[in-house]
């Protein structure tokens, strides 16, 4: 049995863009996991986190991995590229966060399924949208229509 996942992408750090491609595909060779879709790119301003402008995307996943399961291969990918987390929001070279994994509802210490900060993030939102139009309200799209977010 296959689940729908999403994945929010970004990174601020190094080659942003290389890097969010590079994760995009990265994410279509994971065990049980096809990519069905890709947003375009977006630049946008860091929320909550200081440094240079992130570059986002939204990828969609069929999957068979149970989310935890999802969870520490998102973790791998970002080890992979250099990640560190030396505090909250640094600055990073890849960030792979777990929006929607099917309909489940959970939280657990390592995991909160949906992300609980989707509604509050145009990076996350105005990608989503673009793969997903029925995850994002009108209304939702309208409370964040005062970030900085450029596609690209």
């Amino acid at each position: 049995m296959t689940v729908r996942a999403y994945v929010a992408v970004g990174a601020n750090l190094g080659d942003a863009r290389a890097t969010v491609l590079r994760a995009m595909t990265d994410l279509g060779f994971l065990s049980e996991a096809r990519v069905v879709a890709c947003s375009s790119l977006y630049r946008s301003a860091p929320v909550d986190a200081t440094g240079p402008d992130f570059i986002n995307a939204v990828v969609e996943l069929e999957t068979g991995l149970a989310p935890e399961a999802l969870l520490q291969e998102l973790q791998r990918l970002e080890l992979g590229a250099g990640r560190e987390r030396p505090y909250r929001n640094a600055p990073r070279t890849l960030d792979l966060d777990l929006l929607y994994y099917g309909d489940v509802v959970m939280e657990t210490d390592a995991l909160t399924l949906p992300h609980p900060r989707i509604h509050e993030r145009a990076f996350v939102l105005l990608p989503l949208a673009e793969i997903a139009p029925g995850r994002v309200s009108d209304a939702t799209l309208k409370r964040v229509a005062d970030q900085c977010i450029e596609r690209l």
